[in-house]
């Protein structure tokens, strides 16, 4: 008996490179997982640059490309859906919204009559909402209102997620699966150092946590405490980040530039602890990565991890100058087998919640669901 080809899930997105960050990297650690439990990968993406560069990460997944037209923030491509369909998907999953790929990806799922998922990644978080309104609501007028509709199903990364999915499409059948990240290997000896890693970008709070750092200097500095910023970034907002530093003048931060594969995992697994006092977040990947190495993190609300806090692998740092300081001081403060406690906590909370093999699962159970019922 001939046994049936792997049933093909084709992933649309905005970027097949780095330049999509967290987005992209879901993307890849997708593919990785889809092949895991018995799926074919195909990934759908606009051109851009480093497409080529990036590939890899996509493992042996096909990837077809549409070329842009017009300004990248709208993502328009004239063949986008045909090029979907094209790459002859069982299964449309969409990352990413407020582009032109929604209309592209909602179309094709149409027209080839296949089950259409719906991933935001953090789009429909209030702080999103309340930028380039204009922008959103030709979107919505234009395309994503009708893609929306067409979905057989919403992902949303975390239960806040959902209530924002819910909020702002009326859809309240949302599947809550988190991102997955693999346990790494962290090191024994970290020095006082905290560490950001990520994009490079006004709703990741920077500057706050570049004031704060200065107001808690005074508890910091006899430590020999170092904050480092890693990351990319569209360049104004890299030059911002360069003012700030230069503003306050000290030699304990400092802006290392983007790292990644190996570099980025010393960097982690390195640190004391990671800081993210974002405004804004979907599932922020930095924070699993961190707990994965066993690196405890300071972050804000926004990140949407309150488990973190319950198991004691994260400190709430809030946004704001003062409550980023009052955190770095708690942080700083604590003794060694206090340290050891959070960071066997991130472990632990990884193992027993984010862990492809967990996470995989749940993914395998929505997209057989979804395709018996087309079937």
């Amino acid at each position: 008996m001939t046994t049936p080809p792997p049933r093909r899930i084709g992933l649309v997105t905005p970027w097949a490179s780095r330049a999509g960050g967290g987005v992209f990297e879901a993307v890849a650690a997708h593919c990785d997982m889809l092949r895991a439990i018995g799926f074919e990968p195909v990934v759908i993406a606009l051109q851009g640059e480093g497409d080529i560069e990036d590939r890899h990460r996509f493992g042996d997944a096909q990837v077809f490309t549409a070329p842009r037209l017009g300004p990248p923030i709208v993502g328009f491509a004239p063949s986008m859906t045909r090029t979907i369909i094209e790459a002859r998907p069982d299964l449309i999953h969409l990352h990413g919204i407020w582009m032109h790929t929604s209309a592209s990806a909602s179309r094709a799922a149409r027209s080839l009559g296949v089950p259409y998922v719906v991933s935001p990644h953090g789009m429909l978080d209030k702080w999103i909402l309340s930028r380039g309104k204009w922008k959103k609501a030709l979107a919505r007028l234009g395309y994503e209102r009708a893609s929306w509709r067409q979905a057989s199903a919403f992902h949303a990364l975390t239960g806040d997620e959902a209530q924002d999915i819910r909020d702002e499409t009326g859809r309240g059948d949302s599947a809550i699966i988190p991102n997955a990240i693999e346990l790494a290997p962290g090191g024994t000896d970290r020095g006082p150092t905290l560490a950001y890693l990520g994009r490079i970008h006004p709703k990741k709070n920077l500057t706050a946590l570049i004031e704060g750092w200065r107001l808690a200097r005074d508890m910091l500095a006899p430590l020999g405490a170092r904050l480092e910023i890693a990351g990319w970034g569209d360049e104004d907002h890299v030059e911002q980040l360069k003012a700030a530093l230069a503003q306050d003048g000290g030699t304990d931060i400092a802006f290392v530039g983007p790292l990644f594969g190996a570099e980025k995992a010393a960097f982690i697994g390195s640190a004391r602890y990671v800081a993210l006092p974002s405004h804004s977040e979907g599932l922020p990947m930095a924070i699993l990565e961190a707990w994965a190495a066993g690196t405890p993190t300071l972050m804000s609300r926004h990140c949407h991890l309150p488990e973190g806090y319950a198991a004691g692998a994260a400190i709430d740092c809030g946004t704001t100058p003062a409550e980023i300081a009052s955190a770095l001081r708690l942080a700083f403060g604590k003794d060694e087998e206090n340290w050891r406690q959070m960071s066997q906590s991130g472990q632990d909370l990884v193992r027993g919640q984010f862990t492809p093999e967990v996470v995989a699962g749940a993914w395998k159970a929505l997209y057989t669901r979804l395709l018996d019922a087309a079937a």
